[in-house]
């Protein structure tokens, strides 16, 4: 009886190494094959232009209020973003901001525009 039991032990514990070797291979088959249908450089970014509608409405409004000397500076400031990268956005038109950005360029957009100093 004790020599039964041994061996069913040794079954179950055969199966266990082997089920967590498939489970290793499955892991690392799909983390592959992800790599190599989705790799992390070559997803696709949207470009500002005909695509991009809204943000260009956006983008007009945003450079009427930032005609006043200083104003693009503020709104870097605000944003925790280089006045380059505001430039990029508005006159290069080579990016986007992220979505976090965005609403906070509408936010400092609309307060702008109420006459409030939207950096207190």
């Amino acid at each position: 009886m004790k020599s039964s039991g041994r061996y069913y032990i040794d079954v179950w514990a055969s199966l266990g190494e082997l089920l967590i070797l498939a489970a290793e291979e499955s892991g690392n088959h799909i983390r592959n094959s992800r790599r190599k249908h989705f790799p992390h450089r070559t997803i696709a970014r949207r470009h500002p232009g005909e695509a991009t509608p809204l943000w260009n409405a956006v983008a007009e409004m945003l450079q009427l209020e930032l005609q006043p000397y200083g104003s693009k500076s503020r709104l870097a400031r605000f944003l925790g973003v280089p006045p380059q990268r505001v430039s990029d956005w508005l006159r290069g038109r080579r990016r986007l901001p992220d979505a976090e950005t965005l609403l906070q360029i509408l936010y400092w957009l609309n307060e702008s525009r109420a006459g409030r100093d939207p950096a207190i």
